[in-house]
């Protein structure tokens, strides 16, 4: 059964860094999308970043360019998000997604929640000013 472990959030100041990381496990992800959301109170779902695992090719939202990163360790089959310069609008809870075998790549795909067939727990990311 797949899993996904997210780990790493927190309180920090405006300013500061992150690294959140979430642990896949229970499937083949060597093909597999891999996705960061997030969802702020009362607003819906948002994508984040996303990476292709067999290419490595990364995408992110406007909103997060520049100063998020996403990465992976094949070794540990773990996807992190590196956040620098953190805002107060960054704070959310934070969703790692994946879809296996998607049928092909695009950034209007990868952005698409409902495209994911699996999801982490979340973690709370807060940003204070």
């Amino acid at each position: 059964q797949v899993q996904l472990v997210e780990s790493g959030g927190g309180l920090v100041q405006a300013g500061a860094s992150l690294r959140l990381s979430c642990a896949a496990s229970g499937g083949t992800f060597s093909s597999a999308a891999m996705g960061w959301f997030r969802q702020a109170p009362g607003k819906e779902r948002e994508f984040v970043a996303a990476f292709i695992w067999s290419v490595g090719t990364t995408y992110y939202a406007d909103s997060v360019k520049g100063r998020f990163t996403i990465s992976r360790d094949n070794n540990k089959n773990t996807v992190y998000l590196q956040m620098n310069s953190l805002k107060p609008e960054d704070t959310a809870v934070y969703y790692c997604a994946a879809e296996l075998i998607p049928p092909y790549y695009s950034s209007r795909r990868v952005a698409t929640a409902n495209n994911y067939d699996y999801w982490g727990q979340g973690t709370q990311v807060t940003v204070s000013s």
